[in-house]
């Protein structure tokens, strides 16, 4: 089996376990209108689901594919997830994601660190040409962290988000296999 346990300067990054459905639901559903959804899609509504719901479906999913949602811990705790899912999966074209909870975790590296590591997991674990991730314009803090990975702008869709009585752009950003593999030499 694949070591689905990443350790990085600040944080690991690992697969979900058992024992960690209750922390994480308890992380994402904790407040009635978390901070956090307000730069994750806020534009779709936020959906609490009961325990045995949230458990179940997250079951179901990593039982299909372990590597579609890992925990971000710091200092041993659940701080946030990264996660991928198929736009296409016939083509291989992949997109991923990335949730950090609580505030007091936001604009300190962790993001960007995990996305590095479970970019680097993907490519190195699975047959695919390209990571994709896509945001939307109100989110600066996302397009950073893309731009700092060495993801580039492939796709702006204009005014197609509205949100609190503005329109937002959907941004597309991604890098291909190639590009990830020359930063990589490049940093050594």
């Amino acid at each position: 089996m694949t070591q689905m346990y990443l350790k990085g300067e600040k944080i690991v990054v690992r697969a979900i376990e058992d024992k960690d459905l209750y922390p994480l639901w308890q992380e994402v559903y904790k407040e009635e209108n978390p901070e956090w959804k307000k730069w994750d899609a806020p534009y779709f509504p936020f959906v609490r689901q009961e325990f045995a719901v949230f458990q179940e479906g997250l079951r179901s999913k990593l039982m299909k594919d372990p590597y579609s949602k890992f925990l971000i811990e710091k200092d041993g705790k659940i701080i946030g997830i990264v996660t991928y899912y198929w736009e296409h999966e016939p083509s291989r074209w992949l997109e991923i994601g990335i949730t950090i909870y609580n505030p007091a975790y936001w604009n300190g590296g962790y993001g960007t660190e995990a996305l590095r590591m479970y970019i680097d997991f993907l490519f190195h674990h699975m047959t695919i040409g390209r990571i994709g991730l896509t945001t939307w314009s109100g989110n600066s803090r996302m397009m950073k962290v893309a731009e700092k990975l060495g993801m580039q702008l492939e796709g702006r869709m204009r005014k197609c988000r509205y949100y609190n009585g503005e329109y937002y752009d959907s941004i597309r950003m991604g890098m291909i296999r190639e590009e990830w593999e020359e930063m990589k030499i490049a940093k050594r």
